[in-house]
């Protein structure tokens, strides 16, 4: 029987960690043409209405109920509107490890959303589903992924060299395949004593079972 993850939503004081579902449509394809989404991920450029509403009602779900992962929507807690994605995935359920992706809407950057997204995530994962390791790569020119994984407080493991892709824009508009470094990070259940002051001042996280 193939394990997979608990159907829920995850809340912090700014933030509700959900599903995806229709409504989210027009912002999710915002979001994805995004250049820096563009250049730093391997979506589908340029992400259509159909793109959206297939990830949504299709792949999304099949990554929970075929144990690949579980993907949430990142959504502003007062005003409902989409910040980012959170992506687990290639998920280990003998050796309880995943790997963690995130993307944030331009308007939502440098508001500490992603980290608060990946900590709430850890939490959940380590104390509610008993994980021992979460690992993060990103690319060798992603800085601003770096900022994030590093203030969620992941230690950098290495690097995989020439491991993954990237886009470059030419000087005529057209996006062009580049190889690129890996940073490889990881989070393990000993690493949330370095969270918990970070968690408490948000006020913590909580967890709502069979979202609907």
């Amino acid at each position: 029987m193939t394990s997979t993850f608990p159907d829920t939503s995850i809340s912090t004081d700014r933030l509700v960690l959900r599903p995806f579902e229709e409504a989210d449509v027009p912002a999710l394809v915002e979001m994805m043409n995004d250049e820096s989404v563009t250049a730093w991920t391997a979506a589908a450029h340029p992400y259509t209405t159909r793109d959206a509403g297939a990830w949504i009602s299709a792949l999304a779900p099949a990554e929970r109920a075929e144990g690949r992962g579980i993907v949430f929507a990142v959504t502003e807690f007062l005003t409902q509107r989409l910040v980012g994605s959170m992506h687990l995935r290639n998920t280990d359920w003998r050796c309880l490890s995943t790997q963690a992706g995130y993307v944030t809407a331009p308007w939502a950057r440098g508001e500490g959303y992603a980290s608060e997204t990946l900590n709430a995530v850890a939490q959940w994962l380590f104390r509610d589903q008993k994980f021992e390791r979460i690992e993060l790569r990103t690319a060798a020119g992603n800085t601003a992924a770096q900022q994030v994984a590093q203030k969620a407080g992941c230690i950098s493991e290495g690097v995989l060299r020439n491991a993954g892709m990237v886009r470059t824009r030419g000087d005529d508009g057209s996006w062009t395949d580049t190889r690129t470094d890996l940073i490889v990070w990881s989070l393990l259940p000993e690493d949330l004593d370095g969270m918990a002051e970070h968690m408490a001042d948000m006020g913590g996280y909580a967890v709502y079972p069979d979202w609907n």
